[in-house]
């Protein structure tokens, strides 16, 4: 016969169960002793537990005495209601205390490295990021994990109803010469050549447009080599969406409905519905940059501001290069009423485009855009940015001929998912919210890498180190 399943139970699982026998695991939040009776605080991943261990229960009673924080335990014993004058009203499960029966020492704590009875914003980033699987049992990060995987599960439920298709696309792919510094990845098969982490999955899901699934999302991974801040990893995630047979609005007003559901969801307010929209002009006039804090009270981290951010250029010059480069990616769509200037070439910065960002509390959190369906509008804005045919061919070949094939208008947007839960939480940094980020340094200081590769592998991928001397 097979074993049952035990079901395993939290803290939070306690508040209906006054007078049960009960087993529960968690780690010695506090220790104190009042004479000969033994009590401390059982913390899980739901909440504190009061525990009693008194002289009679003589086993348990000894493994309490040396008991420190945050010993792994699992115990045993009775759950009662406290004395009427004990009562802790700032603890969920404060009408209730566990005398115990049995204790069983699972890990021994020595000493931490950090405190974690803090926010932990005053310790060095370089030891709570080392040491990150300590630092997340601050209730601060355990709340904004919890809070991530809430947006996740709103996000994917919403969309679900909304008829789209979470569907997965390779982080694997092609180096492209526009845009961030890639990520590359050395084939063992073909020696010499290179993948590159995706920095978006713009291409692919363009062409998921062409397959006749017209509604598809994901949560990926990103690669971009860039300098790290506050608000930018090497690596992020998002939740990334494509439609067809769209326009602006339709996607402007899904994302302001998602946005809504998700501010009521978490018990945030809005300062503004419907969202505000700027042009990237007037933007720029009032607020002196296209991301920015329209809240009435900036001290408010339950306050939302969200802002939409319209009509961008589609073309930027490069000074250093002398030459025309895109606005946000070269697949956007210009604006239908500058298609005979971007024919003919005439007054190319001011070709706009059909490129849109959502903006709140200072961060812009959603950049997208209705798309380029049409191969020769498309060859033509490579042009204006200087490639050749030959260049357009080699890089991008594969999704002019997919535009070929009978190419609905589509369009769609990426959020950063890192960045909606710090401005949801009101955290300044997205490492915050993240479980295991990248330091400052560049260091995934837990696992401290980057680091050497053996001769062994470098020689199956066909790379040989020219190491400078000092």
């Amino acid at each position: 016969m097979n074993k049952q399943r035990a079901k395993r139970i939290y803290i939070t699982d306690l508040l209906e169960k006054s007078g049960s026998e009960v087993e529960i695991f968690g780690w010695v939040n506090s220790r104190r002793d009042h004479g000969k009776i033994i009590f401390f605080d059982l913390r899980d991943s739901t909440g504190l537990l009061q525990t009693v261990i008194t002289p009679k229960q003589e086993k348990a009673y000894k493994i309490a005495e040396g008991l420190t924080s945050e010993d792994c335990i699992k115990i045993k014993g009775e759950l009662k209601n406290r004395p009427e004058g004990n009562i802790n009203p700032d603890l969920a499960t404060g009408k209730l205390e566990l005398t115990a029966t049995e204790i069983e020492i699972i890990g021994k704590a020595k000493e931490l490295p950090l405190p974690i009875d803090t926010d932990g914003l005053e310790i060095d980033e370089t030891v709570r990021l080392k040491y990150r699987y300590i630092d997340l049992r601050r209730e601060r990060l355990q709340k904004n994990l919890k809070v991530r995987h809430e947006v996740v599960t709103h996000i994917r439920n919403f969309l679900n109803q909304e008829k789209f298709i979470e569907i997965e696309t390779p982080y694997m792919s092609k180096t492209t010469p526009e845009g961030a510094r890639d990520f590359l990845v050395p084939s063992r098969l073909q020696k010499g050549e290179f993948y590159a982490l995706t920095q978006s999955p713009q291409q692919y899901k363009q062409l998921l447009m062409l397959t006749g699934i017209d509604r598809y999302y994901q949560f990926p991974r990103a690669f971009r080599d860039e300098d790290l801040r506050a608000d930018r990893q090497f690596e992020h995630t998002q939740l990334d969406l494509e439609m067809a047979f769209v326009d602006r609005e339709d996607i402007l007003g899904l994302i302001e409905e998602l946005m809504i559901s998700l501010a009521e969801k978490l018990g945030k307010k809005i300062t503004t519905k419907p969202f505000p929209r700027y042009t990237f002009a007037e933007a720029l006039k009032k607020f002196g940059a296209d991301k920015f804090d329209n809240r009435k009270n900036k001290d408010d981290k339950n306050e939302l501001a969200f802002a939409f951010v319209i009509d961008f250029p589609l073309f930027e010059y490069n000074e250093e290069e002398k030459r025309w480069t895109f606005s946000h990616n070269p697949f956007t769509a210009p604006d239908p009423d500058d298609i005979e200037n971007l024919k003919v070439e005439k007054d190319i910065g001011k070709i706009g485009s059909l490129q849109y960002d959502l903006v709140c509390n200072g961060f812009e959190l959603a950049s997208g855009s209705i798309r380029i369906h049409e191969p020769e509008i498309q060859k033509q804005v490579f042009k204006i940015m200087g490639y050749s045919q030959k260049q357009i061919e080699d890089d991008f070949g594969h999704i002019l001929e997919a535009y070929s094939y009978g190419a609905p208008v589509h369009g769609g947007i990426a959020v950063g998912l890192d960045r909606l839960v710090a401005v949801i939480q009101g955290e300044k940094s997205i490492r915050e919210v993240i479980a295991f980020p990248i330091a400052s340094s560049g260091q995934i200081a837990v696992m401290d890498a980057p680091s050497e590769v053996s001769e062994k592998t470098l020689k199956e991928l066909g790379i040989k180190l020219n190491k400078e001397k000092e």
